[in-house]
């Protein structure tokens, strides 16, 4: 299992950035554009790593593993995973218990996943925002991410950075 912990970057926010951008994309297009947001994330996630030249290699790192998970995911996840997925998200972050996990599967793909919150708080400008793990199982593989999510005005749970 590979286990990504991206300071307060979701699940989640690589998982799901490539996950939500790439639900309108067919074939070759998912992966582009999986690969181009799990780059862009990583590299955010890595350039809040350290200083100097220690930070310029980390944003590179970030970089580079981000478009390889974001291109994979992009790759094998279809439209019924994705959309499987953004609803138990949704769900989770609505109605679970922080420790209480929400699971997805599609028995086309036999891909599947899980969302659990991890911790509920209120952040200083007022909203309301919960820490979770996601997990996406494809093809025996297992990749394990964090997020945070925050309750906008019309209900719906934003994956946002720090």
């Amino acid at each position: 299992m590979t286990t990504f912990a991206l300071r307060n970057l979701p699940v989640a926010t690589a998982l799901s950035a490539a996950l939500f951008l790439g639900a309108c994309q067919q074939g070759s297009e998912k992966q582009t554009v999986g690969t181009l947001a799990g780059a862009a994330l990583g590299g955010w996630a890595g350039s809040q790593i350290g200083g100097g030249t220690g930070q310029l290699a980390a944003t590179a790192a970030g970089v580079l593993l981000g478009g390889l998970l974001g291109g994979e995911i992009g790759r094998s996840m279809d439209e019924l995973d994705r959309l499987k997925a953004q609803q138990a998200t949704q769900a989770s972050l609505e109605r679970g218990k922080v420790g209480e996990t929400t699971t997805w599967t599609n028995p086309d793909s036999g891909h599947s996943g899980t969302v659990t919150p991890t911790r509920t708080y209120q952040a200083t400008d007022g909203r309301y925002c919960r820490e979770f793990q996601q997990t996406v199982q494809i093809g025996g593989k297992t990749e394990q991410a964090y997020g945070t999510a925050c309750r906008q005005p019309d209900g719906t749970w934003q994956i946002v950075d720090s």
